[in-house]
């Protein structure tokens, strides 16, 4: 099979679920209303309110979403077959990812840009509150681990791509020193900023950088150095305003990213490659964990994600000019990561192994057992886009760097965002508790996030991909569950039809719950001491947290149906009424800082 047809009908696919079924949603499901005053114009500040046009948004909302995940996940799962990844991520997009986006950004924007969790707790119940944040607790741990050791094997295997990647920040810097001092535009600096970045990487390739030597004689591996490098940058990246560092990154990613789906199509059309993987893969290994139901949460980024409700319910429903916006933000997001994910299969199952004399072969050795699959994946995608470049006459060592390049930035991204919202809702549990010293601590805040998943990245052993990766998915999944049982309580209370929203919450949480089962078996019956001793522990607290989300949501759905029977003069919904709760802000966080602002 052609790589390139696979690309293209998956793209019409997604251009046909925006065009009609996204059409449904807005007009049916979640009734936007083009006269609606959104936040950014009741609570206008300037600052963190702002009416922006909608292509802006969705340029920030969807850097902001689409990370390293959606790249490693179908990459892991393509050991099944291209086939059940190829469908999950197409079908997943459409008709959950989509939904669960979309829904999320318009219940925030309905309710004064409050976070998801906030919502939770007013739309579901209290306790949801409080499970919101657990769930989100476990899930930016392991992100930020699993991300660690991404970017640290990949400085590793590549250190050609080190010199570029260090540039990018005292660059981003310069531009967000140039953006906000100056209030001028960030598209002629960032871009300049880019074209930088792409001149050190053939520098890069003469001069690599390689840390072997002080690593040794610190009585530690590369890897183990690069880990606590990277968390030390993180805790300084999410101290520091985010208009020094993390904005102005953003605004560069996001012409990389463009660039990077440009190489790709080209590449893939031009160099016309096949895929050699199998459809489904039927030659594995009798021990190798079963791709029902563990596609659906080893590709989580790329078909649904409950990260993205934290940033449509965050920084995204503060810019919402007009409600009407959101369809294409939240929606067409959604389907720009799903498309980021096929590219990811596309690199692991034609690019990877299209100038080899034996391709199928030697894809099969790539992907010969889970381990090796989860193992080499991100090194796979990398190849493989090097490849796409090399179709476009990109010599093969630039390209593959490019891509290392592209990876590490959108990974470095991803844990600048990461430990700042670890941090913040390490200051809410605080607050919660009643510990004020440390909901008002910055510093104490963030070495909490920061310490948590450096531990977890330094366990030894090559259990990231495989093992951690599979709990990161069960947690963003039950947090997608959380944020689609308050988007259905909301339609149903509204008089809607919550059908569109009821199908993958169920989907989801049964999926997800056995998955974990399954995960907790092989936990229990492994002879290895972390398996038994932390993992498994960790798995039957989130198998404990989906249980709750079931009770939850179902009592909360039950009490909306209720509701939705009475005469609407006796119902109590009161989902869409102007309140006199100001927007969130989070307690002790630098959001008070004007300087920060």
């Amino acid at each position: 099979m052609p790589a390139a047809l696979v690309l293209l009908a998956s793209v019409a696919v997604f251009a046909l679920g925006y065009r009609y079924y996204s059409r449904y949603l807005a007009e049916k499901v979640y009734a936007l209303e083009p006269g609606f005053v959104t936040p950014a114009h009741t609570y206008k500040d300037g600052v963190d309110f702002v009416p922006t046009n909608r292509h802006i948004v969705f340029s920030h909302h969807f850097i902001s979403v689409a990370g390293a995940a959606p790249i490693v996940g179908p990459a892991v799962a393509v050991f099944w077959g291209w086939g059940p990844a190829l469908a999950w991520i197409l079908l997943g997009t459409v008709f959950a990812a989509g939904v669960h986006d979309f829904g999320a950004l318009v219940v925030s924007v309905r309710h004064k840009a409050r976070s998801i969790g906030t919502l939770a707790g007013d739309v579901i119940s209290k306790r949801s509150r409080t499970l919101f944040l657990v769930i989100i607790f476990f899930l930016l741990t392991m992100v930020n681990a699993v991300f660690a050791v991404v970017i640290s094997n990949l400085f590793v295997g590549y250190p050609a791509a080190i010199l570029p990647v260090l540039v990018t920040i005292p660059l981003a810097i310069a531009v967000g020193q140039i953006v906000y001092k100056r209030r001028t535009a960030a598209l002629v600096p960032s871009i300049i900023a880019l074209a930088l970045v792409y001149v050190c990487i053939p520098l890069g390739v003469m001069f690599p950088i390689d840390i072997t030597g002080v690593a040794e004689a610190m009585g530690m591996t590369p890897n183990t150095v690069w880990i606590i490098l990277l968390f030390v940058y993180a805790f300084i990246a999410s101290r520091i305003p985010v208009w020094m560092l993390l904005q102005p990154r953003d605004y560069i990613n996001l012409h990389q990213m463009l660039l990077a789906f440009v190489v790709i199509f080209l590449g893939v059309v031009v160099g016309w490659d096949t895929i050699v993987a199998p459809v489904i893969n039927s030659d594995i290994p009798a021990d190798s964990p079963p791709w029902f139901p563990l596609l659906f949460i080893t590709i989580a980024c790329g078909a649904i994600s409950g990260f993205h409700s934290l940033v449509a319910s965050g920084t995204t429903a503060k810019q919402v000019d007009k409600e009407t916006d959101s369809r294409l933000i939240g929606y067409m997001g959604a389907a720009g990561e799903g498309t980021l994910a096929v590219c990811s299969i596309l690199a692991c199952t034609a690019g990877v192994v299209a100038a080899s004399t034996s391709p199928l072969a030697d894809w099969n050795g790539l992907y010969s057992d889970f381990g090796s699959a989860s193992a080499g994946a991100t090194g796979n995608f990398v190849e493989g886009v090097g490849q796409f470049a090399n179709n476009l006459g990109i010599p093969l060592e630039i390209g593959v760097i490019f891509a290392v390049v592209v990876v590490v930035s959108f990974a470095a991204t991803t844990m600048d965002t990461g430990v700042r919202l670890q941090r913040y809702i390490v200051q809410e549990i605080a607050e919660i508790v009643r510990f004020r010293p440390l909901a008002r601590n910055l510093t104490v805040a963030t070495l909490i996030a920061t310490i948590v998943p450096l531990g977890l990245a330094l366990i030894p052993g090559d259990f990231a991909f495989g093992t951690l990766w599979q709990l990161f998915g069960t947690t963003n999944q039950l947090t997608a569950g959380l944020a689609l049982a308050v988007i259905a309580v909301w339609v149903t209370k509204r008089r809607r039809n919550p059908l569109a929203i009821l199908i993958p919450l169920v989907f989801l949480l049964v999926m997800t719950s056995w998955a974990l089962i399954v995960n907790l078996i092989a936990f229990v019956r492994s002879d290895d001491v972390i398996d038994r001793f932390l993992l498994a522990p960790l798995d039957f607290i989130i198998f404990a947290l989906a249980i709750w989300l079931v009770v939850e949501a179902t009592i909360a759905l039950r009490k909306a149906f209720a509701e939705r029977n009475l005469p609407q003069a006796e119902s109590t919904d009161s989902t869409d009424s102007t309140d006199s709760v100001e927007p969130e802000t989070t307690e002790g966080s630098e959001a008070s800082d004007p300087k920060e602002k």
